[in-house]
């Protein structure tokens, strides 16, 4: 295999491995030949997928990290570099979505602390180690949130516009140390987010407003981050990937 197409033997630090599509990552990268460590808030949610990958012959390991907590942030992400012997990759898919209107303060201040400043403090930590590497790639979880808007989800939208916005300042910022930094707008994708959603009304909302006609799966946005990681993709930095079925095209 052309090594500027693989990510074997790389070091890569995933947010959010629990669920969605943050374990889907988690378990494509893992079973792509890469050393894996797969972070949520606790550990229980992380086991079976290690499980799976030790029965599969994969290096996936798994660390209990809150992103809203500096301090565990600081000590997981240097104890991950040790463990893999660097940090090449790191894909930040820790996130929350609260419906909420625009004047509940609490739903503002959990939604910016996870999906904002918690992406924020883990690439502050890992910096050092992707710089180190030569090579280094950060991927953030945005959404087609963050380019338009939903009524009744104003701290989510505001957080995902966010996201954005950090993605293209910090490649610029970073640019010359060798690290790309880019982002992924899933649409509709069938994560916990999404489960409290009715399958009629999936089904219903999909045929109106995605051209696929069907909601995606988390799978299919862990293969737009692999793309987005690869040796290759050295000259893609700054911008964002929509994995959304066509629906913005719509738009």
């Amino acid at each position: 295999m052309d090594d500027k197409r693989s990510i074997r033997g790389r070091r890569a630090l995933v947010t959010g491995a629990a669920s969605g599509i943050g374990r889907a990552t988690a378990a494509l990268f893992a079973a792509e030949g890469a050393r894996v460590a797969a972070t949520d808030v606790t550990l229980p949610g992380l086991e079976r997928i290690a499980g799976e990958a030790r029965t599969a012959g994969h290096d996936l390991r798994p660390w209990a990290m809150d992103v809203t907590d500096d301090a565990s942030v600081r000590r997981v992400v240097p104890e991950v570099a040790t463990a893999l012997g660097g940090i090449d990759i790191l894909v930040n898919c820790a996130g929350v979505s609260i419906p909420a209107a625009f004047g509940d303060e609490s739903a503002w201040q959990r939604t910016f602390d996870v999906n904002l400043n918690g992406m924020m403090r883990t690439i502050r930590a890992a910096l050092p180690h992707l710089e180190a590497c030569g090579a280094g790639r950060v991927v953030n979880i945005a959404s087609t949130e963050g380019l338009g808007a939903t009524p009744l989800i104003s701290p989510y939208t505001a957080s995902k516009h966010a996201v954005i916005g950090l993605t293209r300042a910090l490649a610029v910022e970073v640019a010359l140390k060798g690290i790309t930094v880019n982002a992924i707008c899933p649409g509709p994708i069938r994560t916990g987010m999404t489960a409290p959603i009715p399958e009629e009304a999936k089904q219903k909302w999909a045929r109106r407003n995605v051209p696929m006609k069907r909601y995606g799966e988390p799978e299919e946005v862990a293969h737009a981050i692999l793309s987005l990681v690869l040796p290759a993709s050295s000259f893609i930095t700054g911008t964002y990937l929509l994995v959304d079925g066509g629906m913005m095209a719509l738009n």
